[in-house]
């Protein structure tokens, strides 16, 4: 069984002034696993502005301990369809960086509804897993990426 591994997790979306902040904050509890204690997941939110002046709000959530990133790449890889999971492995050299970075993008309409789906658009909670792999090259990353996806 092939099993990914990671150093750390984020979890990042927007909150517009149009939105409703809980509602948001409901979409991206949908990726976190209810048995990772809540203790491993460190929570930020940080207000800004947008180009226009109006108000933005950035959500970061982090999951660095090594048992709750486990338990997170577990539920992450359930919640995917296998139409994602294709999606995902056709596009997979451009979804990892140089530095072995996992890049998803989830439409976060669906994720407050409960349901995970990639999305390439404006609208989304953004998932980003530091991959760990032996070299840390691009290439051992997507071939780990490949492997724990296809199983």
């Amino acid at each position: 069984m092939a099993q990914l591994k990671a150093h750390h997790v984020r979890l990042t979306t927007f909150i517009q002034a149009t939105e409703d902040e809980d509602k948001v904050l409901d979409a991206i509890a949908t990726f976190i696993p209810e048995e990772i204690d809540e203790d491993d997941v460190l929570f930020d939110i940080l207000e800004t502005e947008g180009y226009f002046g109006n108000p933005i709000k950035v959500v970061n959530v982090e999951i660095k301990r090594s048992k709750a990133v486990r338990k997170f790449l577990e539920y992450f890889k359930e919640l995917l369809s296998e139409e994602d999971k294709k999606y995902l492995l056709d596009h997979l050299d451009e979804k990892v960086d140089e530095e072995g970075t996992f890049y998803v993008r989830f439409n976060k309409q669906k994720a407050y509804l409960g349901e995970a789906e990639v999305d390439e658009g404006p609208d989304v909670i953004q998932v980003r897993i530091k991959v760990k792999a032996f070299p840390m090259r691009k290439e051992a990353v997507v071939k780990a990426i490949r492997e724990w996806l296809e199983e």
